[in-house]
């Protein structure tokens, strides 16, 4: 069964959750005995794209338009569900990013396929992929399995390992899509991007701060201990609500889901709206003064304390340690 890995870029440059996507579309295709193809779409893309072959992919095949410089929702998931068509892919991955939740499931309508969103593993049992996803908003795991003829699988974020590449280099195939003016009926007039900011989804360490820091002006004792960890600031949504931080940076199910290797929550409580976000942290802190907070029940180490006096001692022995 071949698989179709769709790979996210962005200003030219492939996002490290496409490198996932192919190492993920590899391990599962040599179960399967089958071919991973990888998808790059956008504009002037043909001369990153063969650097995917150091991660698994035998193909690679990219559409080209100046019209695709932005996402358009629509034209994205017409050109990934075409391409699949033609290429006779039995399986579609890719991230679970803003992207990739978006486009998912309109590329499985086109298809015709089942989806299993936001996995978190995938094994192969008797010729069929078993995904394992979270249910009851990050409460439970469940493993599913999509019994379509197509099948599309949407990839947590930091779950799946891309690792470095091997060396490989794959040939690179222009692919045509016919795109009509009806494709991009939304169009994107301005994009602003935070500049020299970790991106949160897919940060390997986040400092994130809730309500208890009281004020926006508190959050220079998360951006310094993030700044030190070289990780990324995070917020929960009663923070954002707040306007004391950017959308951009909420963790959580309204927000965006995380998987880093470490997770420090400072003064938050842990609503299950936040749990579900970031509680396939392969290590979380929590730093708060309730020691009921239901932060707590997640985490792997707990610190029972006043942030404003925990988390400067905490940056400084980081600087003594890292010798900063």
């Amino acid at each position: 069964m071949n698989i179709l890995a769709f790979v996210e870029q962005r200003d030219g440059k492939l996002k490290k959750t496409g490198y996932e996507v192919v190492r993920a579309a590899r391990a599962v295709a040599d179960e399967l005995k089958g071919e991973v193809m990888a998808l790059v779409v956008g504009d002037a893309v043909r001369d990153i794209a063969g650097e995917l072959g150091a991660f698994g992919a035998q193909r690679v095949l990219v559409v080209e338009d100046p019209r695709l410089a932005q996402y358009s929702t629509t034209a994205y998931s017409k050109i990934v569900a075409e391409i699949a068509a033609r290429e006779e892919a039995g399986v579609v991955f890719l991230s679970a990013t803003a992207m990739g939740k978006d486009c998912a499931p309109r590329i499985a309508v086109r298809l015709d396929a089942g989806l299993a969103a936001d996995c978190t593993a995938l094994k192969v049992e008797g010729g069929e992929i078993i995904a394992t996803r979270p249910v009851y908003a990050g409460k439970a795991l469940t493993e599913v399995k999509v019994t379509s003829s197509v099948k599309v699988f949407s990839l947590r974020p930091n779950v799946f390992t891309a690792g470095t590449g091997n060396g490989s280099s794959a040939s690179v195939e222009t692919a045509k899509v016919e795109l009509s003016h009806e494709d991009f009926a939304a169009k994107v007039v301005e994009v602003t991007q935070s500049k020299g900011k970790l991106d949160v989804a897919e940060a390997d360490i986040i400092v994130t701060g809730g309500r208890g820091l009281k004020g926006p002006e508190n959050f220079n004792i998360i951006e310094e201990l993030a700044g030190v960890l070289g990780g990324a600031v995070g917020a929960s949504r009663a923070v954002v609500d707040a306007g004391w931080r950017p959308h951009d940076e909420q963790v959580g199910q309204t927000g965006k889901t995380v998987s880093p290797s470490l997770y420090i929550a400072v003064a938050v409580s842990g609503a299950i709206q936040h749990l579900a976000g970031m509680s396939s942290s392969k290590y979380i802190v929590a730093i708060n003064k309730d020691k009921d907070a239901p932060i707590f029940q997640v985490a792997d180490y707990g610190i029972v304390g006043d942030a404003f006096e925990i988390v400067p001692a905490l940056t400084s022995e980081v600087k003594k340690l890292l010798g900063k």
